[in-house]
């Protein structure tokens, strides 16, 4: 295309230096988040149901459970210890367990054990023989077979398992006066093991991998489909009502509703009323990346600003706050290049020859133009922790936007309010989410969309603008002289 090799030097050296700062930061979150390894265990079968040295007076726990290998384990670790926080704030008179398979890192064990006051399980991954069932989601749900363990904490009357995405509104101790097995329907045909009670039995945990090494039917290879099968009846069984003498049941009892509200009934009302039992536990089974502590959750789902207050409360935020000062660095630092380079980025995009100007060049500029937009409102998403503050984060990746779309408005000479009109778009739709008097959910929707209606001319419009301004650009006479040319002085030229 004939452009200046100064010119192209220093466009290619501010490319270069995006990229290089994003990447940059990328490593630097997942430094800051990624698992770190853990020496090699090999745990002896006979530690399977081993709680070692009892430090407790319980006579019952909370236990959930954590493994490794998925895309968000660390996210899953935050969580957990979240939740046992708040079941302590909440005055649970029960012991705090932690399953843990034997490659979670040991930093890791060590603040849920010292710092939360949780009692640690290290325990040998289950072999899930349904894993061909699991299709494109078997990293996720491969291991939650180690939900099973929780039936040899023999050392407990009465164990609650619960996952990491549950959200605790009350005291939840009654449950322990429950039966056998108890669980909560939270679909018509299956019941929910993101909540569970079991009375712990060797035999029972015994006869449960005898079951997975016989490969008995599972519906969906997880643990939930595998629980399923072992209590078939559960649905006919009589609904749980805690005995007022505080005496425990014996049997398999259906959980009400309230001990598992789905996250999805709040937003009906943006309040929760279950009539049918207590209102006393929140859990987000759909949508794995809406889960309340990704930042981008609220104001999407309101829930999330109230996980983040008990986090704020419980843990604080300083894991994530090397990455948000070096990713808020990587912005200034990309707007003040931009600026400094913008009569060389200028000269660049002026500077041709029309004959080597042909459709397909121009053709190409334009959809390159067009993806350096896209790329300058996505790659800010993805390299802000995910579990910052939602406050920090929307403002981080607005911040980002910005820096990123400076660079693009300079190097290819666009408008700068058609190229910012999805971001003005975006901070107006925070606040329609946000806007915290909306009758009920269904309102509130219609608001959205409303808005969302009536913003689309205006980001087609900007779109056709963006176009034009290229089209212009591309068309343009080219009297600019080179910087290795004298300039040729014309009547037309002046006219530029």
């Amino acid at each position: 295309m004939g452009w200046p090799p100064a010119s192209a030097a220093a466009a290619a050296a501010i490319l270069c230096l995006g990229l290089l700062a994003s990447a940059w930061a990328a490593s630097a979150a997942a430094a800051a988040h990624g698992p770190r390894a853990l020496a090699a265990v090999q745990p002896q079968p006979t530690t399977h149901g081993g709680l070692g040295p009892r430090s407790r007076h319980h006579r019952h726990a909370y236990a959930a459970m954590m493994y490794m290998g998925t895309p968000r384990d660390y996210e899953f670790y935050v969580a957990v210890r979240v939740m046992m926080r708040s079941l302590a704030k909440l005055g649970a008179d029960a012991d705090r367990v932690l399953i843990a398979s034997a490659d979670v890192p040991s930093d890791w064990v060590r603040a849920m054990r010292e710092e939360d006051g949780m009692r640690v399980v290290i325990v040998e991954n289950l072999r899930n023989p349904y894993e061909g069932n699991l299709g494109g989601m078997n990293r996720r749900f491969k291991l939650t077979l180690n939900k099973l363990y929780a039936w040899s904490l023999v050392d407990y009357e009465r164990v609650v398992m619960i996952d990491s995405d549950n959200i605790f509104l009350h005291n939840t101790d009654e449950l322990f006066q429950c039966g056998q097995f108890c669980a909560v329907f939270i679909n018509p045909c299956y019941f929910h093991t993101g909540l569970f009670v079991l009375q712990p039995s060797m035999e029972v945990f015994k006869s449960m991998l005898h079951d997975l090494e016989i490969g008995r039917d599972n519906s969906d290879g997880a643990d939930q489909g595998f629980l399923v099968g072992c209590f078939p009846d559960l649905l006919d069984k009589p609904l749980f009502h805690p005995p007022e003498n505080g005496t425990k049941l014996n049997g398999t009892y259906r959980l009400p509703l309230g001990y598992q509200m789905d996250a999805s009934y709040y937003y009906l009302k943006l309040h929760w009323h279950v009539p049918c039992g207590p209102n006393s536990v929140i859990t987000f089974p759909s949508a794995p990346w809406f889960k309340p502590w990704y930042w981008w959750s609220w104001p999407i789902l309101p829930l999330g600003l109230s996980w983040h207050k008990q986090r704020w409360d419980d843990l604080g935020y300083a894991a994530e706050i090397p990455v948000v000062l070096i990713e808020l660095l990587m912005y200034i630092a990309i707007i003040a290049i931009t600026r400094l380079a913008r009569p060389q980025m200028t000269k660049l995009c002026y500077n041709r020859r029309p004959e080597k100007q042909g459709a397909l060049v121009q053709g190409l500029i334009k959809l390159a133009a067009i993806l350096a937009m896209v790329a300058a409102y996505t790659i800010p998403f993805f390299i802000i922790p995910c579990t910052v503050h939602p406050i920090i984060g929307w403002s981080l990746y607005l911040f980002g936007v910005l820096a990123f779309s400076s660079a693009v408005i300079n190097a290819f000479l666009l408008p700068p309010l058609a190229v910012l009109t999805a971001w003005l778009g975006m901070v107006g739709m925070l606040f329609v989410m946000a806007y915290p008097w909306y009758h009920d959910g269904i309102a509130r929707i219609l608001v959205v969309v409303a808005y969302a209606f009536c913003s689309a001319p205006f980001l087609w419009a900007s779109l056709v603008r963006v176009i034009d301004s290229l089209q212009t650009m591309l068309e343009r006479d080219p009297y600019f002289p080179r910087l290795s040319e004298p300039a040729q002085e014309t009547e037309f030229s002046k006219l530029f």
